[in-house]
């Protein structure tokens, strides 16, 4: 089995979209999946399971829409693979985890491009399936990287702060 974490898109931010971490564990769990937790309240999850990281995406977003009427992506990743993320963060200045964002994407384009003045391009780094954004004013001071880059890369995007991401994969 594969332990992965499931990180849903927009879940319980600014009072919209609205799911209760017990309902979400019991579509995870009603789904087939092992060792279901949830942590914090904005939608992610761990969970264990021998389908791939692409299935469990799928079967997640239809369970979701099907049984809740919440219309959400997801994107999974391993625990291997979050803490791939932190260990190759770009910015070492950034000591803090809450000002440190990881734009999780369902892929990266070729040659990736950033209008640089609705992003700083002195704070973003593009890594493998990830955008990293450092903060050091913090993230509500900031202009995330989220709405740019579904724009413009026509691509499934959600961000955690490196705290989050710490937990997460701690975790698994």
């Amino acid at each position: 089995m594969t332990a992965y974490a499931a990180l849903l898109r927009g879940v319980n931010v600014g009072g919209r979209a609205k799911l209760p971490m017990a309902d979400l564990r019991a579509v995870l769990t009603g789904l087939g999946y092992a060792d279901v937790r949830t942590l914090l309240q904005s939608g992610n999850a761990v969970l264990s399971t021998d389908a791939s990281a692409e299935v469990v995406e799928r079967a997640v977003e239809e369970a979701l829409l099907a049984e809740i009427g919440l219309k959400t992506r997801c994107l999974v990743r391993t625990g291997d693979e979050l803490r791939a993320v932190l260990a190759a963060s770009p910015f070492p200045e950034a000591d803090d985890g809450s000002k440190m964002v990881a734009a999780f994407v369902s892929s990266v384009p070729d040659a990736p491009e950033f209008d640089p003045v609705t992003i700083d391009p002195e704070r973003v780094r593009v890594g493998d399936r990830v955008i990293y954004q450092w903060c050091p004013d913090g993230i509500s001071n900031s202009p995330l990287v989220v709405p740019v880059v579904e724009k413009k890369w026509g691509v499934a995007v959600t961000a955690r702060n490196f705290n989050t991401v710490t937990k997460l994969a701690a975790l698994l």
